[in-house]
């Protein structure tokens, strides 16, 4: 711990805590605002209920399939990317040698603590990934156990469920998005606490903005009457 100084705990704190934060923020809005993620839920709700009295259902298997080829490409990316990140810790001394190119001379302990903690954030953003596809693979089962006659008993309840499933996959994969996200801003300490701090609050800021004050968010809010 010697290499660190106070401001970098800080900075690191700051990273985790606004990656913590921010997602119970999203998730669970203020009333007066609410988040992008939030209102989607509510369409994908309304998805299912509509898909019950749609025939035939292709239309739904595809958009769920191609929500499905979203999360198991993110996944791929992030195996791809941990791989490299153990292979830089693994093969510090050559990071050292770029580092010196760039007139940055410090002990290598210190770039495999920047690179694991960037690894943290991609390995979480990978379980979620892993996850969100295992959810709509549920979600298109349920779906697909929904009765063909619109006035079956079983047709609503059943399309409700896949409802929510849908809704924890979707859930799912935004948290994984949000982890690529703070793992970009957890770059920014190789340019120093500083730069820790200052990529944080601009990861926040875009986040922010894109959730709650981005022009798709005044789409979906629109009137419909």
């Amino acid at each position: 711990m010697r290499y660190f100084t106070p401001l970098d705990g800080i900075a690191v704190a700051l990273l985790f805590l606004s990656w913590i934060a921010l997602g119970y923020i999203i998730e669970s809005p203020p009333k007066s605002r609410t988040s992008t993620s939030v209102i989607m839920a509510d369409y994908r709700r309304k998805w299912m209920v509509q898909m019950i009295t749609r025939q035939p259902r292709i239309f739904d298997a595809s958009v769920l399939d191609t929500l499905r080829q979203g999360t198991a490409f993110f996944a791929s990316a992030c195996m791809i990317a941990i791989g490299g990140g153990l292979a830089a810790v693994s093969n510090a001394e050559r990071v050292r040698g770029v580092a010196q190119d760039l007139t940055i001379d410090v002990p290598e302990i210190i770039w495999e603590v920047k690179i694991l903690v960037a690894l943290i954030f991609i390995t979480s953003a990978f379980l979620k990934f892993i996850w969100a596809n295992r959810l709509f693979g549920y979600c298109g089962v349920v779906m697909a156990s929904v009765p063909n006659e619109v006035d079956a008993k079983e047709a609503l309840p059943r399309a409700k469920k896949a409802g929510e499933l849908n809704i924890a996959a979707a859930r799912a994969f935004n948290r994984g998005l949000r982890s690529i996200y703070f793992a970009l801003g957890a770059l920014g300490w190789f340019l120093g606490p500083m730069g820790l701090i200052v990529a944080t609050l601009i990861t926040v800021f875009i986040l922010v903005r894109r959730e709650f004050a981005s022009t798709s968010r005044e789409v979906l809010l629109q009137d419909e009457t």
